[in-house]
Formats: C-alpha cells, structure tokens, sequence
C-alpha cells in the first residue's frame, strides 16, 4: 500500500510539473511608451506566442520604462527576473563587442541590405555570441537611419559640414565619425538639443525623422540630409534561464514568433518615419537626397575608423562589406 501511495506522489509530482512547465506567464520590458514601433512589435510577438500555444504561454509587455531602462532591464534578464527586453544593439555591445561592428558609420547602403545581413549566418553569429552573459537573442528590429540636420546650411558633400558644430551623443565613434567629416562634435543631452540649435550653441543635429520631427528640431535644424550615415538595429533578447525551461518545441516557437514579429515592427516603423517626413516638409522643412557617388564621398571619409572599431573582429566587418543580397 505504501509503494502505492508513493508511486501515485510521484506520479502527481510529475503531472505537476509538466502541467507548470507548459502554462507561463512571462515578462517583456521596453523603454519606448505606447504605440511606438518597437512596442507594436512586441505586441506583435506576445500575440504569435499566444495564437502559437493555445494560450498556454502568455508574454506580457510593458512598455515606458516600467520594469526599469535598458541598463537594469538587460541586467535582470541576466538573472532571470525579466524574461524579455527590446533594446538597442549600443549597450549590448558591453555583452558583445561584435555589437560595436554593426554599428559603424555608412556600414550599410540600404535598410533592406542591412536586415539580410542580420538575417542570414552573420546575424546569428553576433546573436549567438550573447550565450556566454546568460542572453539569447532572438530577433532584430529597426530603429531607422539617423543623418544630419542643420540650421543653415544645406548639405550635399562632406565639404559642407565642415567647421559646423554638431550635436553628437556621448558615444566615442560618433565623435570620431563627426571629426572624420570635417566638423566639431559636440555632445549635449538630448532634452537641450532644441534650445543649443535655436541659440546657435551647434549648428547642426543627427537623429532619424521620427527623433528629428516628433521633438521639434526641424523648426530651428530644417534642413534634412539623408546621408543615413548610422543604421542602428535594436533586438528582442532573452533570459537563457527562462529558455532553459522551455523545451525544444516551445523555444522554437518563441524564436520564430520573435522573428515573424520583426515585419509588423519595420512596417509600424515605416509608417512612422513617413508621417514625420511629411509633416516636416509640410511645415517647412528642406530634404536633401543624395546619389550612390555622393553616398560614397561620405563613406570614404570614414573609411578609416573602421579598423579601429573592429580590431579583433575583421572577419565580421568583411563580411558584412561584401555580403552578397539574394533578390
């Protein structure tokens, strides 16, 4: 009778477990408030989960900084307290200094260019080299071209940002990137950035359209160059702990349904960058397009920081320079 019980403990034991391990909620942390493209893709992604298990894993998302910013989010996923965080590839780099390849200046010519690289074995490669600080990565998002926007002058040539000040984030390539180019970079915290262009304190900005419209710089900054001279991915990663609980099947899903969110992501974040092109044009603002030789003029400029940036991880630069796109 005793053996009974036990074997039927042990059998209920096991159910338990089984049923635990198939039913969870988990956690998503995005800094970025609601309705921001990033968010949309996060919803996106809980939704194919969801849709994926019959209801039996729910991801929940909290957007605008909730569970903390990317620093402190990042550092529980690490520990498993946060299960999910979309981020961008720049603090990452701390985890993975291939990060830093990735974001080298007029690395990409094109948005589509750049996304078959994340895609394809190179991608994977820098996602898989997240494994040894307990992070699986699970896709790429976009987070659009940041160029330049300047209060005066009209830019077409690197020539003509030559001697200007420009506002550059606190980050040691981009001040080297704005050197290379001719002008003088200076960092200044992002919520002065409007008041130092309207002074006079620089003469020019950087950020994509959204970051250049939705904050008012093309009022004071209305000239818009489209150099895109930084295409920097932002990424959905993961708790290895929480992975590990997971067994194959799910942890296919979850990857895949990360992947597949990744195109109602760039599509929110398409419309978005149009909605802000447009209205700034509509306002009064100049944009200035510029040809593949003129891209390039920009490009060779730069040339020089690349063996900088990429000491140690030459082999990833080349391959992304010569990455040959499927049509």
């Amino acid at each position: 009778m005793k053996k009974v019980l036990v074997l039927v403990l042990a059998s209920l034991l096991i159910f338990s477990f089984a049923v635990s391990a198939q039913e969870m909620t988990l956690r998503l942390a995005d800094n970025q408030p609601e309705g921001y493209p990033t968010v949309v893709g996060a919803k996106e992604f809980a939704r194919l989960v969801e849709e994926r298990t019959d209801g039996r894993i729910e991801v929940e998302v909290y957007p605008g900084g909730i569970l903390g910013d990317e620093s402190s989010t990042i550092e529980q996923v690490q520990f498993g307290a946060i299960d999910f965080v979309r981020t961008s590839i720049t603090p990452m780099a701390n985890f993975e200094p291939a990060m830093n390849v990735l974001s080298l200046p007029y690395l990409y010519p094109s948005e589509e260019y750049m996304f078959q690289v994340l895609f394809s074995e190179v991608g994977e490669g820098v996602l898989d080299g997240l494994r040894d600080a307990g992070i699986v990565g699970l896709t790429w998002y976009d987070s659009g071209a940041r160029s330049f926007y300047t209060a005066d002058t009209k830019v077409t040539s690197p020539e003509d940002l030559e001697g200007l000040r420009i506002r550059v984030q606190e980050s040691q390539l981009m001040m080297d990137m704005v050197e290379a180019l001719g002008a003088s970079p200076t960092p200044i915290a992002w919520g002065e950035v409007y008041s130092a262009l309207q002074t006079g304190v620089v003469d020019a900005g950087e950020n994509n359209y959204p970051g250049w419209y939705y904050n008012s710089h093309h009022e004071v900054a209305p000239n818009f160059v489209e150099d895109a001279h930084n295409r920097i991915p932002e990424l959905i990663i993961m708790s290895e702990i929480t992975w590990n609980k997971l067994d194959e099947e799910d942890q296919e899903i979850i990857k895949q349904a990360a992947v597949d969110s990744t195109e109602v992501q760039r599509e929110a974040w398409d419309k978005r960058t149009e909605e802000a092109k447009e209205l700034a044009v509509e306002e009064g603002a100049t944009i200035t397009t510029l040809n593949a030789e003129q891209k390039q003029a920009f490009q060779d400029k730069v040339k020089g920081l690349y063996p900088k940036y990429s000491e140690g991880y030459e082999d990833l630069l080349d391959s992304i320079l010569n990455f040959e796109m499927e049509e």
